[in-house]
């Protein structure tokens, strides 16, 4: 079947690939196409604001080339043209930064005509045009790509500062979908360096709009994001992160923070747990039987011992910090051990030798209850 359009790999590939990171995704645009070309060829389309296609064999998004006019508000406000006759260039100079707009040819020649690898090789991060301030989710890429790129270098222009704090002042970034931040929020949180992306939206101004709590909480902070650099050498998963970066807010805040970020209910839950328990686990040798038992009960321990130790180990990097004024307490195994041993303790009480009493309902959840604190009592 005669073909007369090109395909050209664009954007983070590109980039990546010319940094000598890892490329996981590729990302095409086509030009001189239209849908029925693509369709013909087995292309299934997935896209609806505008066209976009999965290959047949490799299932890389393929996509026409287009063009993009501001039409009303927030990130979503475009009338977008796709056509056959919209030019690589002009697909390229809607991008957000030079260095996500290049192009690669099939035989590898590289298209650049914003001057995307200049600035790769000077480690700036730099609009491509004007309409930079047309896309208020540009200043949340913009914080991202900060944070994915910070440990090589890079900087942000004055002048692209300068646009995203326009962005940020003209109110629109309250019109971004919260699915859409949590989404450039959590692939943050798996950069090498995610507290550049909080220091960059706090710098910006823009995180004051999207994350009330916590900006208050950075700017009350000498250093702000000095454990959350610190954690991020031992932590690689994204939830725990987070966690560690609200672990000093309340859990109306991080509720809040829920909400305002479109947090899933899972790393929600996370981070408020930590918040709630982080004291008591910190003290936990201090505890009498009754707190002991009432803190495991409500981390759920006494079925499920994953939640404790995953607070057991986040309260140890916030313990190694210096973060909280602490008794002499060794760490990490040793408080694991010890709360292992008292849920030995507990479960070695069951329901069985009450129920034999004659014992049911409320009645015997207490005397259970109380058995098993009575056994604990014994051990310390």
């Amino acid at each position: 079947m005669q073909t007369n359009w090109q395909s050209y790999i664009v954007g983070g590939a590109v980039r990546d690939r010319l940094l000598g990171l890892p490329v996981y995704d590729y990302d095409h645009v086509v030009v001189g196409a239209t849908p029925q070309d693509l369709i013909d060829l087995g292309y299934t389309q997935i896209g609806k604001d505008f066209p976009v296609f999965l290959h047949p064999q490799s299932k890389e998004e393929y996509a026409l080339a287009r063009t993009e006019r501001k039409a009303g508000k927030g990130y979503t406000g475009f009338a977008v043209h796709a056509a056959p006759s919209v030019t690589l260039e002009e697909d390229l100079e809607r991008r957000d930064l030079t260095i996500n707009a290049i192009a690669e040819s099939k035989d590898g020649q590289l298209i650049d005509p914003f001057h995307g690898q200049q600035d790769i090789r000077q480690r700036v991060l730099r609009h491509v045009s004007p309409a930079f301030v047309e896309d208020p989710l540009r200043v949340i890429r913009l914080a991202r790509f900060r944070a994915h790129l910070g440990h090589l270098g890079f900087q942000i222009d004055p002048a692209t500062k300068q646009l995203a704090q326009q962005l940020v002042a003209s109110g629109e970034l309250q019109e971004i979908a919260i699915q859409r931040l949590w989404h450039e929020t959590y692939k943050a949180l798996q950069t090498p360096s995610p507290w550049e992306y909080f220091a960059t939206l706090l710098e910006l101004g823009a995180l004051a709009q999207i994350a009330p709590p916590l900006a208050k909480l950075l700017l009350s902070r000498r250093n702000p994001l000095g454990l959350l650099k610190l954690a991020c050498e031992q932590l690689t998963d994204p939830n725990d992160r987070l966690a560690i970066l609200f672990h000093s807010l309340n859990k109306p805040q991080q509720e809040t923070l829920g909400k305002d970020l479109s947090l899933p209910k899972s790393t929600l839950n996370l981070c408020v747990q930590l918040s709630m328990h982080q004291r008591k686990l910190l003290h936990y040798p201090q505890l009498d039987p009754t707190q002991r038992f009432m803190l495991l009960h409500n981390c759920g321990a006494l079925k499920d011992t994953s939640l404790v130790n995953r607070l057991i180990m986040l309260c140890g990097i916030i313990h190694s910090q210096g973060q909280m004024e602490l008794p002499d307490l060794s760490f990490g195994s040793s408080l694991k051990q010890i709360i292992d041993a008292d849920l030995l303790t507990i479960k070695a009480i069951t329901a069985q030798q009450y129920i034999a009493q004659g014992l049911e309902g409320k009645a015997l959840g207490e005397a259970l209850k109380a058995g098993q604190i009575a056994a604990l009592a014994k051990t310390i």
